[in-house]
């Protein structure tokens, strides 16, 4: 399975009227003049909360105005993603998105919101692997050893996520479609909780990002059984890939997003998405995301449409196989 992979500013004000996709250029070049809303619909602590904050500091620097993280937790993203679809389109609310708000809402009957229609991409802000971790007394240390013991006993091992539709929980149903296994899917509003929970015991196992687990491997609270990506992740080479280590056919990454309502002006989108490319590509960034186990990716917002229309179908094709509702 290819690679999973993953979103901004400019906005104008114009005294007593609403601000249209017509508003003139020249009243947009000012953008912004005021303090611009990152809705990261995630608790903080999670990868998302990290990189919507590193993103927020860089671009109030290059503003002069302030963008300031709004955490709105929920319905494993979309509590925090309507709230931004039915903002204002001024630009001044824009939204950290995921695999589980542009690619796996298919879980939910009952959205409020059509996340096709009523958001709209900045940018592809990055992707990275997930990795199976498990709790010390899991007894389990490779990809072959963990399906047989997954086998053994159906349904009793419990793996945490982020939320129904996040990458944590969608890379995770996706290895028990490949790898034929029964896992228990215990949904938490965000990865900080869950991994507290696995490092107590609470739990067995999750498919966390990268760089949320990382410390905890490396200080042995944790065991990393393998990492979900093709290729193995330069900030842990350590680490074996769950492809390598006892199931070949498989391969998932989380990846990332900013996106903002339908209505914000073209010219607000691509201010936006020039400045976080411009980011994500400046060379005193490459080692951050390096040691991060991130792979900046960026380009336009043609290229992100046609993706997240393409990563749909994928996940679609995994709801399908394993049943998945998240309401």
């Amino acid at each position: 399975m290819k690679r999973m992979a993953m979103f901004g500013i400019a906005g104008a004000v114009v005294v007593g009227v609403s601000i249209v996709t017509s508003v003139p250029v020249a009243a947009q070049s000012t953008y912004p003049t005021r303090a611009i809303r990152l809705v990261v619909p995630f608790p903080a602590g999670g990868v998302a909360d990290v990189l919507g904050r590193m993103m927020a500091q860089r671009l109030s620097t290059q503003y002069g105005q302030q963008m300031v993280v709004e955490n709105r937790a929920g319905s494993g993203g979309h509590v925090g993603a309507e709230f931004a679809a039915r903002s204002a389109p001024d630009g001044y609310t824009i939204m950290f998105g995921t695999i589980g708000i542009h690619a796996a809402y298919g879980i939910y009957s009952k959205l409020a919101y059509d996340p096709a229609k009523d958001l709209q991409p900045i940018s592809l802000l990055a992707e990275l692997p997930n990795i199976l971790v498990v709790h010390p007394s899991v007894p389990a240390r490779t990809t072959k050893e963990f399906i047989a013991l997954a086998k053994a006993r159906p349904g009793e091992l419990n793996f945490g996520t982020a939320g129904s539709g996040s990458s944590t929980h969608m890379i995770g149903e996706l290895f028990k479609v490949v790898a034929g296994v029964n896992l228990t899917h215990i949904p938490y509003k965000g990865s900080a909780p869950a991994m507290a929970d696995l490092l107590g015991g609470q739990i067995h196992l999750m498919f966390e990002n990268l760089p949320v687990a990382i410390q905890h491997v490396r200080a042995g609270k944790i065991r990393g059984i393998g990492v979900t990506s093709r290729q193995r992740s330069q900030s842990m080479p350590e680490v074996p890939t769950i492809a390598e280590t006892g199931l070949p056919a498989y391969e998932a990454t989380a990846w990332f997003t900013i996106g903002a309502a339908a209505k914000v002006p073209a010219d607000i989108v691509r201010k936006l998405n020039t400045d976080i490319d411009a980011w994500l590509k400046a060379p005193d960034m490459q080692a951050r995301w390096k040691e991060m186990g991130v792979t900046p990716l960026g380009g336009t917002t043609d290229v992100a449409a046609k993706f997240f229309a393409s990563e749909t179908v994928k996940w679609n094709r995994v709801i399908k196989a394993a049943g998945i509702r998240g309401d």
